[in-house]
């Protein structure tokens, strides 16, 4: 019999180019070979609760989730998107997993990830995303959905700050009903997140925390926000913060970020991130980057999740590498 399928599965790794075409007139789309092959291994089998037990750089080692083992010799390459497994001598790409995972023909999978992939509980299928200029607010409540909850440990952050800082956005687009987590902007708007898509909802911003302090620590996004608390609870440095929301607004945030003596950069490790870093100290010395102590992993929300298989120590203690 085959595996029973996770409905808390995390496939929002598709490409916004596909993701734009998809909305723009071919919602109606079916799941394809091309489009299953594209989404992220890693991800997929976080969302089975199958984690690594280790990661060298884009290497990730699993126990093998196909049979019984003691030593990992599971391995995906995240930079090529590619798994294989050393004990059985194959591998391939999501497709090739999931018949094997699952018993299942390569159209049953298909099936599955099109299944998988609905808003809470509606019956839309995973191509149709909604479109941030398209998104109306319905309704804003405390987090309830199972879903979003599941998705929230699923990015190891606790419940305890995810009701602090964000919201349940229940909105129709479309004549369509969907729900996600909800974090507000300064500008009146609203990032949107759940395990199948990132959206927002106009108009775009960044998010503004001040608590007096002379220290700035800036995020790209609300889940790297929301890792630093988790990390570091009260043993940080008190610190004001900026969530950006995109990179977009660095300059636009400039002026608020020279105000401060030290400005701490938590942005991704990627070439967009490693640039505007780049650029930032450049301008001035208050800036600092922090992005060197989670080397390897894509964000510190990423740094997060690699670690959570180990408890975080009770009192927050600081990893080594880290000034904060």
């Amino acid at each position: 019999m085959g595996k029973a399928f996770n409905p808390g599965l995390t496939l929002y790794h598709i490409p916004v180019e596909e993701i734009e075409r998809c909305v723009m007139g071919l919602g109606n789309e079916k799941m394809t070979c091309r489009l299953a092959r594209e989404l992220d291994i890693v991800d997929f089998l976080a969302g089975q609760g199958i984690r690594p037990v280790k990661i060298n750089g884009n290497d990730y080692w699993y126990h093998s989730p196909l049979r019984e083992e003691r030593t990992p010799s599971f391995k995906v390459n995240r930079k090529i998107n590619r798994w294989f497994d050393f004990g059985e001598g194959i591998g391939g790409n999501l497709v090739d997993l999931g018949i094997r995972l699952y018993q299942c023909t390569v159209s049953n999978f298909l099936e599955i990830l099109e299944g998988a992939a609905l808003p809470d509980t509606s019956q839309q299928k995973r191509r149709q995303i909604p479109n941030p200029s398209g998104n109306k607010v319905e309704e804003i409540a405390a987090l309830s959905s199972s879903n979003l909850l599941t998705y929230l440990q699923n990015r190891s952050i606790p419940l305890s700050f995810g009701q602090q800082y964000l919201d349940e956005v229940k909105f129709r687009w479309k004549g369509k009903r969907y729900r996600a987590l909800g974090f507000k902007n300064d500008s009146g708007g609203w990032e949107l997140r759940n395990e199948f898509y990132k959206s927002s909802i106009s108009p775009k911003g960044s998010t503004y925390i001040n608590r007096g302090n002379s220290r700035l620590a800036v995020f790209e996004g609300f889940f790297d926000f929301l890792s630093y608390l988790v990390l570091f609870g009260d043993s940080a440095q008190p610190a004001d913060f900026l969530i950006l929301n995109s990179l977009s607004f660095f300059e636009s945030s400039r002026e608020l970020m020279e105000g401060y003596r030290e400005v701490q950069l938590f942005l991704d490790n990627d070439k967009a991130g490693r640039e505007k870093i780049a650029y930032a100290i450049t301008l001035s010395d208050i800036y600092h980057s922090q992005s060197s102590a989670y080397c390897g992993y894509k964000d510190l929300n990423d740094f997060l999740c690699g670690i959570a298989m180990n408890a975080l120590p009770s009192d927050h203690q600081q990893p080594p590498g880290w000034n904060i």
